[in-house]
């Protein structure tokens, strides 16, 4: 099965942004833990508005990506990252498109 990346937007306010960055890097050793399933991670900031925060995840699989995933609320760092989010703007998963 082929990779699959994550794109995951969420506000944040300027004074929660350095403490959910530090808690997504906790959030992805976490999702690992047990094995590792993302190769890959970055956390980036919309050129135009510092207030949104983005999660671009490589995944072994989207079954990876899937099962790890519905596992959400079980980390231990996810019920404080959800607490100083404002809003989830976007969530989806992606693989590489098909030419036909």
């Amino acid at each position: 099965m082929s990779k699959c990346s994550e794109f995951a937007v969420f506000k944040v306010s300027k004074e929660n942004k350095r403490k959910v960055i530090e808690l997504s890097l906790l959030i992805f050793k976490e999702m690992n833990s047990d094995g590792k399933v993302i190769t890959a991670h970055e956390i980036l900031q919309k050129t135009d508005d510092e207030t949104e925060l983005c999660w671009h995840l490589t995944w072994i699989s989207q079954d990876a990506a899937k099962e790890t995933t519905a596992k959400w609320p079980s980390f231990p760092s996810t019920k404080e990252f959800q607490s100083l989010v404002g809003d989830n703007v976007y969530y989806g998963h992606f693989v590489g498109a098909v030419y036909t």
